[in-house]
Order: structure tokens, then sequence, then C-alpha cells
């Protein structure tokens, strides 16, 4: 038996009977693992994870969670590793059996997302001040949305694109002049702090046998709502059932449809620093409209 199987199962109370290792994800080693007393559970580690990884995605998780609005899987056990006690870090879900098809609950997928938006987070940012995402962006917490883009995603992205030369010159010097005042001049009427899932990308909806839709692998933090949103028009999976049931549900604030672009500079950067391609003309296309 494995040191995570062995971990899992003092967590959970019962013995690991049977584990196998399931696809998903591009850094965690994930598993279907059957306890004794009959729980089936998905569980997965990291060769070598930053501090705090597992804890800070479950608390994302929980935060998703915790309005009641959206299917996310429970949090039944987490771990940032014990190496003195050969115990790896991990976390432990609940299972959800897939369904190997597209979602059916379109309508109701839009209209959840809108409430759990509404549901508010405390501050932009995170109340904890943890880092999320791959390149571990800060999310100390701000007042504002353009004070939070800026010094949480603009100032931080262009310091590693410019390390890793992942970008022109000239578009990381756009970025660093989308400051606080020029967000606020071209980011919409203010609003307050959404519950953004962070990463809301296909590949983070998982849909059931019953067609429903939940969320995971998230990088949760108190956000503009149309980040979100501007993240499922990026790479395409959300139908446009979902879309219209958001709008009448939670109607988006006039000129939307000119800030698309502006939410997705943030992803298409990291995109860029970790795989260039596309993603470079992409990244600076988008920055070029509001630098």
């Amino acid at each position: 038996m494995t040191d995570l199987a062995r971990a899992v199962g003092r967590a959970l109370g019962s013995p690991v009977t049977a584990s196998s290792r399931v696809h998903g994800g591009d850094v965690a080693a994930a598993f279907r693992m059957d306890l004794a007393d009959g729980r089936r559970v998905f569980a997965k580690t990291h060769p070598a994870a930053p501090p705090g990884f597992f804890t800070t995605e479950a608390t994302g998780l929980t935060w998703l969670r915790e309005p009641g609005v959206v299917p996310v899987p429970a949090v039944l056990a987490v771990s940032d590793g014990d190496p003195g006690a050969d115990e790896p870090p991990f976390l432990v879900l609940e299972w959800i059996d897939e369904g190997g098809r597209a979602a059916t609950d379109e309508v109701a997928f839009g209209r959840a997302l809108a409430a759990l938006h509404r549901a508010g987070m405390p501050c932009f940012g995170r109340p904890d001040r943890r880092t999320t995402g791959s390149r571990g962006l800060p999310n100390q917490p701000c007042e504002t949305w353009a004070e939070m883009y800026a010094t949480q995603r603009m100032a931080p992205l262009a310091r590693l694109a410019r390390d890793g030369r992942a970008l022109p010159e000239a578009a990381i010097a756009g970025l660093e002049r989308l400051d606080a005042d020029r967000l606020a001049e071209v980011g919409g009427p203010p609003e307050p702090p959404a519950r953004l899932h962070g990463d809301l990308w296909a590949g983070n909806r998982i849909v059931d046998r019953q067609g429903r839709s939940w969320l995971i692998d998230p990088a949760a933090h108190g956000g503009h709502r149309e980040f979100d949103l501007a993240m499922m028009r990026l790479f395409g999976g959300f139908g446009p059932a979902c879309f219209a049931a958001y709008a009448e549900a939670h109607p988006l604030a006039h000129g939307w449809e000119e800030r698309v672009a502006l939410h997705q500079i943030a992803p298409l950067v990291v995109h860029a620093i970790k795989f260039g391609g596309g993603y470079v003309p992409a990244a600076v296309d988008a920055i070029a409209r509001y630098a």
C-alpha cells in the first residue's frame, strides 16, 4: 500500500482496499480509492507541493460550496503533508460519477453561477491572503477591483513575463500602465466583490450521470464577476443558454462586451508565460486594447 493510501485511510477512519489512477489535472496525481466501509473517494497528491497547496484548494472549494447554490464536491480530508510521518500532501473529495456527455443543465448552471457570484466575499482578493494558480499569484485583500486587478494580477504578471521573456517589452510596459487608476477608467461601474471560481474553463467543470455540472479545481477569490464569465468565453465549452440564464438572473453592467478582453488579459498572460505560441499575440492584442 502506498503512503498516500495509508494516509487517506487514517484520515477517513477506514482502510483503502483498492486504488487506481485517474486522469485529470496537470500537476497533481489523482486516484480513485475504495474504502473498507464501502465508500469511494477521489484523492490527489502532489510530488512537490508548494506550502499550503491543498489546504488553499480545500478552502476555495468550501467557499464555493458554502452558499449551496452550485454543486461542488465535499472536502473529506486535507493535509499539507508531514515528512516526519511519511505522510504526503493530499486532498480527498467525495467521488462524482461522471456521465461522459455534455451538460444538460446549461440554464440551471447559468443561474447557479449568478447566485454564487451574488453570495459575495468580504474583500477583493482572499481574506487568508493565500496565493493561487500555477504561478502563485498574490491575493492580498483589496478594497476595490481596480486595486486588486492592478496590484495582484497586472503588476506580478508583468514581472513574471519580463523574467521569462514571455512577451515583447512593449506589452509588458502596457501591463504596467494598467494601474488602479487606468483600470477604474476602463473597468465599468464599481461592483462589490463576487465569489469567484477564479479558473472557470470547461476543464474545471465536470458533468455527472444526471447531466449536472460540478465545479472543481478553483483559484477562488473575491473579484469582478465578469472575470469568471470572460474566462468561460476564452476557451469555450459553455453554451449560449448558460450565458443567457446568467444575464437574466444577474444582469451585467452596460458595456460588458467591451470588457471581456480586459478580464482575459490575466489568463492569457499566464498561458503565454507557460506555453508561448498563439497565447503571446492574443495577450499582446488584449493588453493593447486597454493600456
